[in-house]
């Protein structure tokens, strides 16, 4: 055995299709494009979308809503959650770090407080916002809240 006697496996590589090469070889003529048109001839590309005159999908149906780039995305949390997770690990501070290493965040949320549930302790929460009826929960539970800019909720919060 040696480098000029290697072949591929049997069955693993097809021959070329000759197109154009007379009638006798099946594919001479229109060379298995057809008859005559911009598809028959060299150089032809479909544009994205066209539909043969035909008026396109993307024109039949209607544009509706808009997307606001100004919008800023934050993870809703409950009350019933904090107290749960403060039970959990046994602390009264919470905030985004505590929040990402319990898994209810990811690293680059900003964090809402919502007032689904009740507080039994005095919690300090650091988030970027609270809804008015939470921030007055914690309050009257004896907790305290802390508000915390965006950008400043991405790095590392330390106390």
């Amino acid at each position: 055995m040696n480098l000029s006697s290697l072949k591929p496996a049997k069955g693993s590589t097809k021959t070329r299709k000759r197109v154009g090469r007379g009638e006798g070889s099946g594919l001479g003529g229109t060379s298995a494009r057809g008859n005559n048109g911009a598809q028959s001839r060299s150089g032809y590309s479909r544009k994205s979308g066209f539909e043969g005159g035909q008026m396109p999908l993307q024109r039949r149906v209607p544009k509706f809503g808009f997307k606001n780039i100004n919008r800023i995305d934050y993870k809703a949390i409950n009350l019933d959650s904090l107290q749960e997770l403060s039970d959990k690990i046994g602390s009264l501070v919470i905030n985004h770090d505590v929040l990402y290493t319990n898994g209810l965040i990811s690293k680059k949320d900003l964090v809402k407080i919502l007032n689904r549930g009740e507080v039994k302790s005095a919690l300090e929460i650091h988030a970027n916002g609270f809804s008015a009826s939470a921030k007055a929960t914690i309050e009257a539970a004896g907790g305290k809240v802390v508000v915390v800019e965006r950008h400043k909720s991405v790095e590392k919060i330390t106390e």
